[in-house]
């Protein structure tokens, strides 16, 4: 196994990283909480507040001011649970969706600029990294 010392920097490298692709979003006038919810409603669909929470890992009365700002700003829209009538669910509206496309395309030219940058052996041990970095994110998911 991996000692302590190189599992920290690999969880602080892997903050880095969150902490400067969530900073994209600013570009688009919301806060990185306000993307990754924006994100994660557009990309799961239709989803009600408690399991929005959950997946967000956001206590219920922070998750209600994102949710009250994304639906003024008209990115998300409440509706009525067919299933629990006392629920609401939320979805992305049109200008939700396309705003959070805008976001993911800033994030990717972002990355992209930046591997452009680097040596060619370090964008490629990046890109060959992918799939057990991918498998890495699936174990933590799993795990929690």
């Amino acid at each position: 196994m991996t000692d302590t010392e190189t599992l920290s920097k690999l969880r602080g490298v892997i903050s880095k990283l969150a902490r400067e692709l969530n900073a994209t979003a600013t570009d688009e006038g919301l806060t990185p909480t306000q993307a990754s919810v924006l994100g994660l409603i557009t990309f799961r669909g239709p989803l009600g507040l408690t399991e929005l929470a959950q997946l967000e890992g956001l206590n219920p009365t922070m998750l209600s001011r994102v949710v009250g700002r994304l639906t003024e700003l008209g990115l998300i829209q409440r509706d009525p649970n067919p299933d629990d009538l006392r629920a609401v669910r939320v979805e992305a509206t049109d200008a939700g969706r396309q705003l959070h496309e805008r976001v993911k395309l800033l994030r990717t030219e972002a990355l992209g600029a930046c591997l452009d940058q680097l040596p060619e052996a370090s964008a490629q041990t990046i890109i060959d990294a992918l799939p057990a970095l991918d498998e890495l994110a699936q174990t933590l998911r799993t795990n929690r």
